[in-house]
């Protein structure tokens, strides 16, 4: 009897471990560019500026220095399938020339809203508490 019980056990767990019946989570990685961040860069604005509206870029390349880029990735369902967005930003004489590129805008926005109630970024300043 036991065995029984040990075998029809094996086998409800390798007929559910596909079926998708087992949550996995959506994996977020890179930076969060809102697109009220974007709307506000200007040609002419020197890299603290940039640094202070968008932080730090994900990519600094050592032989590269007037180009920042900033790469996000995410992926929804269990396939592994992984969207990757890059907005790059190039200076000439350390002022902000162009940028182009795309970026996850609403996902973004909505994400960095739901991570502000756990303490992982920081709070627009009108919102803040006192302690």
């Amino acid at each position: 009897m036991p065995m029984s019980r040990i075998a029809l056990a094996l086998l409800i767990a390798m007929a559910t471990a596909g079926c998708g019946m087992l949550y996995k989570q959506p994996i977020y990685q890179g930076n969060l560019i809102e697109k009220s961040a974007i709307d506000q860069l200007q040609v002419g604005m020197d890299k603290q500026q940039v640094l202070t509206l968008l932080g730090t870029p994900s990519i600094a390349d050592p032989f590269h220095h007037q180009r920042w880029d900033y790469t996000a990735t995410q992926r929804l369902n269990r396939r592994g399938h992984t969207e990757v967005r890059n907005m790059t930003l190039w200076f000439e004489n350390d002022q902000l020339a162009k940028w182009e590129g795309e970026y996850f805008a609403e996902q973004d926005k909505e994400l960095s809203e739901r991570m502000r109630r756990f303490g992982n970024l920081p709070k627009e300043k009108g919102n803040q508490q006192r302690r």
